[in-house]
């Protein structure tokens, strides 16, 4: 047992940390670490960090920042968590010479994390950005922050984060209060320094590292009542601060998941079924064996081969595929999908509890929305290179989600999970389509089978078709309007992509808003704010309709049943910096202008947008966006602006054009050629504006600045030609697949 030293404890409570001597860590050569059992290899973290001091912070004792006191980041697997109580949340390791490293289970793909989360590290460590080095994604280093999804890492893992750098600094505090004899209230720390100011004399994180005492003194615990830094006192966080590594991105040295190679590697190529729900009957691997250097491997229904080059993997895939025979399956087309979709409401679809009150009402409205499915679309497909030593696997991949891709790993090879490793380098996009491992476990078999390390890397039919899809949704609306014009009764159901935002944000008198699943006939999964999207826009669209029937303009409308003060605001100042009501009462014949607004993950949104339609070509062109975020306090403005910009290009896509075609079991436009994502020729003119909240704990805001964009355009659209086209892609009625907007 370590001496307990009654400096400690009293200098460890006056800055926050636990007086808990209980469990006290390893403490080797005045190297102190705090590592949980479950967490792998703690020779890996020195071998890699180097010798200095390791602080863990368990989740379930972080606060988030608020003015005053914190709000608490949710634990657990909820929200996004790793796996509460007994997770990680946020790591420091201090070298010996002073050098700071932020560790954390959370991935980079193109939402700007790595900038925000060192910014958090770097304020409450009291030092410049760039001394702060973050390692992210290595399930060997880090603690579990759980996956990269539902705009989390801003509310969940900042505040985790803050929360052990905060202690750190807290701990110089300590030592430096013990040393000089002075109350820790005296002492300020600033550029990595603890001085007193009297005195002038000044202790390091270099000091902190290599003095045996402090090592001693750092309990297990930190206490839930932490001091985190005022947004007041804010100096790195709410202000723009590049990406680390946008230097090496920007000039192409950055090693992406595709770029990984290692020593011996082969590549992979894999067999995939003709069509969905097909299964193999038989196959003959021998004529791929006889080819050199090939390796070729059949598990159940996995087959696949490895070969020296990419060529001959395909050489030898084609001569496998041939010898193939498979049973199909039958499958609904991209056409029939709406009614399939309503055909196989789990339990059907219900009557409507208010029938009688709709039938007495004033006016009344009922009306069906359809949206299709679609894929993310990432610039750098699935990729993974994986390898075996001693009986362990390591996986390099894009994936937002490193430690259930280990899981799915240990799982698929029956290992322990300290016996699967998963690294994550920055990754071009994921879009929420980056959850399952599957990749990295077709390449782990392949290379167990080869005896070296094999790359898969999907071709672009393989991610169009084998990815998961935003699920597809069928929408039923109706609502009852009293002599006032009040929304009396709304119902809402939303068939098939889920209860993101299903009930609605307006005041209505009697409610039945739900989900009811269906027989999805493709594999979906989450995408940028799933279901939520699908659902702003029937609402949207729904309530356009709806200030129609009742006489009224759609801003008024909506005013009018709005209570929630943020989406107020938001939606107020869009349609004032959109100037709404002069360009309303302007009338351009093919020329309109829409509105839509929502809420989603803790942020707030609102659109104006304005069209060109011309009926003749069959072609909508969206020539502005106005939009309006608000998501709290802003930690990185740039970043944010960036992101919010990001997803009203990306909402377009989804709008007007996108669309999975399938028949037979085949999807249709697998390719960049025929599933057109928005261009540069598409864009409007957008004028993004961010409210700052600094009264308000941050959000994300991956997700929530993509719902309105498309039921402000289909609103637009009827403005325009007085056509109300309810569904997504917002296409014209007898107008080709091309061009759907006129670049």
């Amino acid at each position: 047992m370590i001496p307990r030293h009654d400096w400690q404890a009293e200098s460890l409570k006056a800055v926050g940390l636990s007086d808990d001597y209980e469990e006290l860590v390893d403490l080797v050569d005045y190297h102190f670490v705090d590592v949980p059992a479950a967490d792998p290899n703690r020779r890996e973290v020195l071998k890699t960090l180097g010798a200095g001091l390791l602080i863990a912070v368990a989740a379930d004792s972080a606060h988030g920042q608020q003015p005053g006191r914190g709000q608490r980041p949710g634990g657990g697997r909820r929200g996004g968590g790793g796996s509460g109580a007994t997770s990680v949340a946020a790591r420091v390791h201090i070298g010996q010479d002073g050098g700071l490293t932020v560790m954390t289970g959370k991935v980079e793909c193109g939402q700007g994390a790595r900038a925000e989360l060192s910014q958090a590290a770097a304020e409450e460590l009291r030092v410049p950005i760039e001394r702060v080095a973050l390692v992210m994604a290595d399930t060997a280093l880090v603690p579990d922050d759980g996956g990269t999804y539902g705009s989390r890492s801003t509310p969940s893992t900042i505040p985790a984060i803050r929360a052990g750098c905060a202690s750190a600094r807290l701990l110089l505090v300590a030592l430096a209060a013990q040393r000089w004899g002075v109350e820790a209230a005296a002492i300020d720390v600033q550029g990595g320094q603890a001085k007193d100011e009297k005195t002038g004399r000044t202790l390091t994180y270099a000091d902190l590292a290599t003095d045996a005492e402090a090592a001693q003194g750092l309990a297990r615990s930190v206490s839930p009542e932490v001091a985190l830094t005022p947004v007041a006192s804010w100096r790195t966080m709410g202000v723009s601060v590049p990406r680390p590594n946008g230097r090496d991105i920007v000039a192409g040295s950055h090693q992406y998941p595709s770029d990984v190679v290692r020593p011996g590697m082969l590549y992979g190529k894999v067999l995939r079924a003709p069509s969905f729900g097909a299964t193999l009957e038989s196959v003959d691997l021998n004529p791929a064996r006889a080819m050199e250097g090939v390796v070729a491997v059949r598990d159940g229904g996995f087959v696949g081969v490895a070969a020296p080059t990419t060529a001959r993997a395909r050489k030898a895939l084609d001569a496998i595929a041939a010898t193939a025979k498979w049973r199909t399956a039958p499958h609904p087309s991209s056409a029939e999908l709406p009614a399939y979709l309503r055909a196989h409401a789990e339990g059907g679809i219900p009557a409507n509890p208010f029938a009688d009150e709709v039938a007495n009402a004033a006016k009344s409205l009922k009306r069906s929305y359809d949206v299709a499915y679609i894929q993310h679309a990432p610039m750098e497909p699935r990729a993974a290179v994986a390898e075996w030593e001693d009986g362990r696997v390591t996986a390099w991949l894009g994936t937002q989600v490193p430690f259930g891709v280990r899981g799915e790993l240990a799982r698929a090879f029956g290992l322990p999970e300290d016996r699967a490793r998963v690294i994550t380098p920055d990754f071009g996009g994921g879009f929420g389509g980056k959850h399952s491992g599957e990749y990295a476990v077709e390449a782990a078999r392949l290379a167990k089978e080869a005896g070296k390390p094999v790359r898969i890397v999907w071709t672009r039919p393989e991610e169009f078709t084998w990815a998961q899809f935003r699920p597809a949704a069928a929408i039923e609306a109706e609502a009852s309007l009293d002599a006032q014009g009040k929304i009396a009764t709304w119902r809402f159901l939303n068939i098939n992509s889920g209860a993101g935002q299903v009930q609605t944000p307006y005041r209505v008198g009697r409610s039945d808003a739900r989900f009811i699943p269906s027989a999805a006939p493709l594999r979906h999964g989450s995408y940028r704010a799933l279901a939520s999207t699908a659902n702003t826009f029937g609402r949207e669209c729904f309530m356009d309709e709806l200030a129609e029937l009742a006489g009224v303009d759609p801003l008024a409308f909506r005013l009018a049943h709005l209570g929630d003060p943020r989406l107020r605001a938001v939606l107020v100042e869009a349609a004032s910096r959109f100037d709404w009501p002069s360009r309303l009462k302007s009338k351009t014949p093919g020329q309109g202008v829409g509105l839509a607004c929502g809420m989603d993950k803790g942020g707030f949104v609102a659109a104006c947008a304005s069209v060109s339609v011309d009926r003749d070509k069959g072609t909508i062109r969206v020539d502005h966006v106005c939009q309006v975020y608000e998501c709290g306090k802003i930690i990185n403005p740039a970043n944010l602006l960036n992101q919010v910009k990001g997803a009203v290009v990306m909402g377009l896509g989804p709008a007007l054009r996108e669309a999975s075609e399938f028949s037979e079991g085949v999807i249709r436009n697998a390719s960049f050629g025929a599933y057109r994502v928005p261009r540069f020729a598409d864009l409007p003119t957008l004028d993004v504006h961010l409210l700052d909240r600094p009264d308000l704990a941050s959000a994300g805001a991956g997700e929530t600045p993509i719902i309105a964009v498309a039921p402000a355009v289909a609103n637009a659209v009827f403005n325009a030609i007085g056509l109300r086209i309810r569904r997504m892609p917002i296409r014209l009625p007898n107008a080709k697949d091309e061009p759907i907007a006129e670049a």
